[in-house]
């Protein structure tokens, strides 16, 4: 638990108090704290969006690598064939055309170990990017659309500890 709050400490302007705080509550109260919205609003949107190409770029030469450590690794069932579905989602998202709910949904079926260990493996495939400003605005972006999914997997967690 530690490391995915030190991850997350790491790229988002919230105290590791904060982020435990957060990581616990059900996945509703996180969508609607002021918290992850903070996080959300702070985004340099314009920054993003001028940097689409370059993010894009990474994401279709890194993540099939990435989707393989998850299949053969983790242990992870269901990975896209492409680095396509996903790059379109993080544009769609930064052109407010995708939700954060549609996210959680898509990520339902990855186990909360596999979810967590893959967060800053996902966050370090843009440690190349030379220019630091667009390097941790993407890494924000990308920390603060993972934390959700952190967040949904450990309340399904909760709900199967508690049912069984």
């Amino acid at each position: 638990m530690e490391s995915i709050i030190l991850t997350f400490a790491q790229h988002l302007d919230l105290p590791q108090t904060q982020l435990k705080a957060l990581l616990s509550k059900p996945l509703t109260e996180c969508l609607n704290s002021p918290e992850l919205n903070q996080q959300l609003d702070s985004l340099d949107i314009n920054l993003l969006k001028e940097t689409l190409p370059i993010a894009g770029a990474i994401l279709a030469k890194e993540l099939p690598p990435f989707y393989n450590w998850l299949k053969n690794e983790l242990g992870v069932k269901r990975v896209p064939d492409s680095p396509d579905h996903t790059t379109k989602w993080v544009i769609g998202f930064v052109n407010n055309q995708e939700s954060l709910s549609s996210l959680v949904e898509l990520h339902k079926p990855v186990p909360r170990p596999a979810l967590e260990a893959s967060v800053p493996r996902l966050l370090s495939l843009f440690n190349d990017v030379k220019d630091a400003h667009i390097r941790q605005e993407w890494q924000k972006a990308i920390a603060a659309l993972c934390l959700p999914l952190v967040v949904a997997a450990r309340e399904d967690e909760r709900k199967l500890t508690v049912t069984a």
